[in-house]
């Protein structure tokens, strides 16, 4: 799907089956210096189920234009008018680490139009060491290949995907070497600098479900308790021999949980 937004195109992938715009809706936010391809598992699996799938690429990011927005919460007011754009009056959303922060402040300005939020590899508060933020700002392979090595499970470093032949790190590396300039560090500044995830969660009113893992070395499931703690309806999953790139490391087992969430 493609729409013009503020004067930009807005790209969203819909997993291969246009539904109307009455079908429940889920909404798939992707993390920073990444895009609605993360979701390509999960999005046709879905889409093929009766759930209509907008998995977006924010601006800046796979096949939408515009700058890269600077801000969670702007990315949110985006992620909003998006929804206006395509017609949704009500929606399921999830997101993927930056983007679960997305979802967060999207269920929070909105939560009359919000019915199920899923937030995978979330956390209270996701600094980022100035380090990263450098090697992000320098380009070159040092940012994607540290971010790829942290982002997944022990059995992921080995090969050993479900999927004969898919080596998951390597197109997760791949993905962030090809984003558009300037697109990872500022994503991560954007993660390093949001504080109001707290807040935001006091605000929601749909069920909740947080995706964690247990080898997830960027947000550990402690720091993801605080959020469940402070939702209003929360159930916390806790994948066993499982890295922060749940979606692409446990595939089946994400889409089933986001299809219970889209219905």
């Amino acid at each position: 799907m493609e729409l013009i937004l503020n004067g930009h195109k807005a790209h969203a992938v819909t997993g291969g089956v246009t539904l109307e715009a009455d079908a429940p809706t889920l909404i798939l936010i992707h993390g920073a210096g990444m895009d609605s391809t993360v979701w390509q598992m999960q999005s046709r699996y879905m889409a093929h189920r009766g759930v209509r799938v907008l998995a977006v690429d924010l601006p800046g990011h796979g096949q939408s234009d515009g700058d890269v927005i600077s801000s969670v919460e702007a990315m949110a007011d985006w992620t909003i008018a998006f929804m206006d754009a395509a017609g949704c009056r009500t929606v399921s959303v999830a997101g993927h680490s930056m983007g679960s922060l997305v979802a967060l402040e999207v269920a929070s300005r909105a939560p009359e139009r919000m019915r199920n939020i899923a937030l995978l590899g979330c956390a209270a508060e996701m600094p980022v060491h100035p380090d990263l933020i450098q090697a992000a700002q320098d380009g070159g392979k040092l940012a994607p290949g540290l971010i790829t090595d942290w982002g997944f499970g022990n059995i992921s470093h080995t090969g050993g995907h479900i999927h004969p032949g898919l080596w998951a790190m390597g197109a997760a590396e791949q993905l962030l070497r090809g984003a558009k300039p300037g697109a990872l560090v500022s994503d991560l500044i954007a993660c390093n600098a949001y504080k109001n995830a707290l807040n935001a969660a006091a605000n929601i009113t749909g069920n909740t479900h947080i995706i964690s893992a247990d080898e997830d070395k960027m947000t550990p499931p402690k720091n993801a308790r605080p959020l469940s703690d402070a939702i209003e309806t929360c159930e916390m999953t806790v994948f066993s021999k499982t890295g922060h790139m749940m979606m692409l490391e446990r595939p089946r087992e994400v889409a089933k949980m986001l299809l219970e969430a889209g219905r």
